[in-house]
C-alpha cells in the first residue's frame, strides 16, 4: 500500500515539475518569436540560461529528493565519500538507482551492503584497462653506480 502511494506522489510531483519547466520553456520561446531585433535576443538568452540554471536545480533537487527515499542513512553515507573520491562512479551508481526505483525493482530501502554489491557488479562490468596497474624498477646490487669512479 506505501509502494503505491509514494509512486502516486511521485508521478504528481513529476507532472508539477514538468509542468512548471514546460511554462517556463513556453515563457521564453515568446520571447525568441518576437521581433525585437538583436536586444531582444540577447534578453530572451539570459532569461534562457537562467530558466536552465533553474531547471538544472530543479533535477537536482528531485535527484537528491529520490536518493533520500531510496538510500538508508548509511548507504547515503558511503556514496557521499564515493562521490568524493569518484564523483563519475557515484552518479552513475545514483542513476542505476534511480532506474531501479523508477522501474519498480527496488521493494525496500537500499542497505549499505546492498550498495557494496552493487558497487562490485558496476567494478566487474568495467573494463580492466581503466585498472591502474604499477611497476617498480629496482636496482640491482651488482648495477652499483659508486663502482664506476674506483672510490
Amino acid at each position: 500500500m506505501e509502494d503505491d502511494e509514494l509512486q502516486a506522489i511521485r508521478a504528481k510531483r513529476m507532472a508539477e515539475l514538468q509542468a512548471q519547466s514546460g511554462k517556463s520553456s513556453g515563457g521564453s520561446g515568446g520571447f525568441g518569436g518576437s521581433p525585437m531585433g538583436g536586444a531582444g535576443g540577447a534578453g530572451s538568452g539570459a532569461s534562457g540560461s537562467q530558466d536552465d540554471s533553474e531547471k538544472k536545480q530543479q533535477m537536482e533537487d528531485m535527484r537528491r529528493n529520490m536518493l533520500f527515499q531510496i538510500l538508508d542513512n548509511n548507504a547515503r553515507e558511503r556514496l557521499a565519500r564515493i562521490n568524493m573520491v569518484k564523483a563519475d562512479k557515484a552518479r552513475a551508481v545514483e542513476d542505476l538507482l534511480i532506474r531501479l526505483a523508477q522501474s519498480n525493482q527496488l521493494r525496500n530501502k537500499v542497505s549499505e551492503q546492498q550498495l557494496i554489491d552493487l558497487l562490485g557488479q558496476i567494478n566487474q562490468q568495467e573494463p580492466s584497462a581503466s585498472q591502474t596497474k604499477i611497476v617498480y624498477n629496482r636496482r640491482r646490487f651488482d648495477d652499483d653506480s659508486d663502482d664506476d669512479y674506483d672510490l
